[in-house]
């Protein structure tokens, strides 16, 4: 288990450290003092889970989960317990107040899973004002374009976060997420039905009722997907 360490003290580093050392199953593959510097690290060492201080000078653990592009898991560690409930709506895997309880540590260690060796992406960051959640992509059934952003469906919530579409879709695993025109992309295990249109394309309509209507081009590739 490949471990990265973010937080601005260093004796709670230290003391992190110390702490993982009683598990020869994690690997520390390395330590960032603020935020900046954890997304240069996330990105070269792909860490299976990072241990994150929330409350750090200039970018803050939720301002860098924004900046994420391939989000791992996230245990955070502060010493502010304000954070709780956001961290928890956030769907992080675990939210430690210092000083950390090692039988807390050992149980969410335990649920971390290894990250997978393709290059896609399995969860994001989404924030919408002052709520923020980790959506895992199995969740979300629709996306859709806004100019340089892109809306994301999962569950009642429709937040925007500051990724084009056409970025997001080199990053999606093309077996789950279907282009479903130039402005909408189905994850395609969320289809309920699908039916003739109006203009001759299919109109598929996704678990929970939305219904997505397919050019006629979009349309025979689906056909072709689905084996209808």
């Amino acid at each position: 288990m490949r471990a990265l360490i973010v937080d601005d003290e260093r004796l709670a580093r230290l003391e992190l450290r110390r702490l993982l050392a009683e598990h020869p199953e994690v690997e520390i593959v390395g330590e960032a003092h603020n935020g900046e510097e954890a997304q240069v690290l996330i990105s070269k060492l792909a860490p299976d889970v990072v241990f994150l201080d929330i409350q750090m000078p200039g970018m803050t653990g939720f301002d860098l989960l924004e900046q994420v592009e391939d989000l791992p898991q996230v245990i955070f560690t502060t010493a502010y317990d304000e954070y709780a409930i956001k961290a928890f709506e956030v769907n992080a895997l675990d939210y430690f107040l210092k000083p950390i309880p090692p039988a807390r540590l050992a149980a969410a260690l335990a649920r971390v899973g290894p990250r997978s060796s393709q290059p896609r992406l399995e969860q994001v960051f989404v924030r919408d004002g002052d709520r923020c959640w980790i959506v895992r992509l199995s969740d979300i059934f629709l996306l859709e374009s806004e100019g340089n952003y892109t809306r994301v469906c999962f569950g009642s919530e429709r937040p925007l976060i500051r990724r084009s579409l056409n970025a997001l879709e080199q990053q999606l695993d093309p077996a789950v997420f279907f282009r479903a025109g130039r402005k909408e992309m189905i994850n395609l295990k969320w289809i309920e039905k699908v039916d003739i249109g109006i203009t001759g394309g299919l109109s598929v309509t996704l678990r929970g009722g939305r219904t997505v209507e397919m050019s006629r081009r979009q349309s025979a590739r689906l056909r072709e997907i689905l084996s209808l």
